[in-house]
């Protein structure tokens, strides 16, 4: 970043949390939230309401009771993330030569976090992504968002288990409202998805992983309502054949894969991956699809994914692994913004502090994405190795409380 750069991040982080104000209730409200997300974005070592609420100088029960039982709409704070979101997508320039080509691609995941006790909101013994295992802790569905270089998060969701949602006493002393019922991962997605396009924020492809590529009603509602995606499937997915279901893996084995095509698929930050692929029409429930097998050739590791609309092999392999942007996102959000640093036992303060960690990821995503490129008209040697200018003492420190 240049010198004008750093400076101009104060204000525009002020112009960019001017349009939530009216979620946040009265003025004190919309204060704590710009404390809390200066809190995610600075240098804290762990980004819960006691380190947030001392560096700011502010009495921790203040902030507590901002998270959980002061009024504001946090759901109306995610919708404006998502208007902000979509209106930044409809401005910036596309380089048909990138990722940009691909248009805007949603990511579905989830992301985990081991926690200790019982009286988290969500938490019980679980498989836990972060882990690989089952253990203690919550689970949490996202909705990402990947175009070109950008890439964010854009809604979020407590995985609330069933043991949770059958137990009246807990749901009331965690302050689980009436109105949450029970919903499986992929329906808590799909809520997503229908949330966002009402919203105006659609997608010109959809991927996810076999989680949520094995659940056939998923992808019914995506081939029915003409929402292109590109899905991984784990290989005991069946497929209609004549002879019954089968496998996809002896529908389109492995040595197809092998003898297929060569893709190169470029990545931002690691080397190029070299994959083989084949592809074959399919039938799931009497809707057609295509069926492509993958396997890497350097690992080996072979991958099927389904894929509704008409595109090439190299187009499905690009948006198929377009996933990864969605790993990075947690990577920084959990690393960088603490989104998963929540201490409490109230349902609402933890959505809220999920949603004000998505607010400051965004924030720096779209930054970044403004700013990507720029030089000013003193950066000759920009680029070069040891030509960098140093930046003043009072500007680098200034720079210090951000993440951006």
């Amino acid at each position: 970043m240049t010198e004008a750069q750093i400076q101009a991040v104060g204000p525009a982080f002020e112009a960019f949390l001017k349009p939530f104000r009216p979620f946040c209730g009265k003025a004190p409200v919309a204060d704590h939230v710009r404390v809390y997300c200066r809190g995610l974005l600075g240098d804290l070592p762990r980004k819960s309401v006691e380190p947030i609420a001392l560096a700011a100088g502010t009495p921790p029960r203040t902030l507590q009771r901002f998270l959980t039982t002061r009024k504001w709409d946090h759901d109306g704070v995610r919708d404006e993330l998502q208007r902000q979101v979509r209106n930044h997508l409809r401005s910036r320039p596309r380089d048909p030569r990138s990722a940009d080509a691909l248009g805007v691609v949603g990511v579905i995941d989830e992301t985990s976090d081991d926690k200790k006790g019982d009286k988290t909101p969500g938490v019980q013994r679980q498989y836990l992504g972060c882990e690989g295992k089952v253990d203690n802790g919550i689970v949490t569905v996202h909705l990402g968002v990947s175009c070109g270089r950008l890439h964010t998060l854009v809604d979020r969701d407590l995985y609330l288990p069933r043991s949770w949602c059958d137990d009246a006493d807990r749901r009331r002393e965690a302050g689980v409202p009436d109105d949450v019922t029970f919903r499986t991962k992929w329906q808590i997605a799909l809520d997503q998805w229908l949330h966002a396009a009402r919203g105006g924020l659609r997608f010109d492809w959809l991927t996810f992983d076999e989680g949520y590529g094995a659940m056939v009603p998923l992808l019914t509602v995506f081939a029915i309502t003409g929402q292109k995606f590109v899905g991984e499937i784990p290989v005991n997915f069946s497929v209609d054949t004549p002879r019954g279901p089968r496998r996809v893996d002896r529908v389109l084995p492995e040595a197809k894969a092998v003898r297929g095509r060569r893709y190169r698929l470029k990545r931002e930050t690691v080397a190029d991956q070299i994959w083989r692929a084949a592809r074959k029409a399919v039938t799931v429930r009497g809707r057609r699809y295509t069926l492509v097998a993958a396997i890497n050739e350097a690992t080996g590791e072979v991958k099927y994914f389904l894929a509704n609309g008409r595109a090439s092999v190299r187009r499905f392999l690009a948006v198929a692994f377009r996933r990864w942007t969605v790993e990075h996102s947690f990577r920084v959000a959990k690393s960088e913004i603490g989104l998963m640093h929540f201490e409490g036992r109230h349902y609402a303060g933890l959505l809220r502090h999920l949603t004000l960690s998505l607010l400051a990821l965004t924030f720096v995503a779209i930054q970044t994405d403004r700013l990507r490129g720029e030089k000013s008209g003193g950066d000759a040697g920009a680029g070069v190795p040891g030509a960098e200018r140093v930046l003043r003492a009072p500007l680098a420190e200034a720079a210090r409380p951000l993440a951006a």
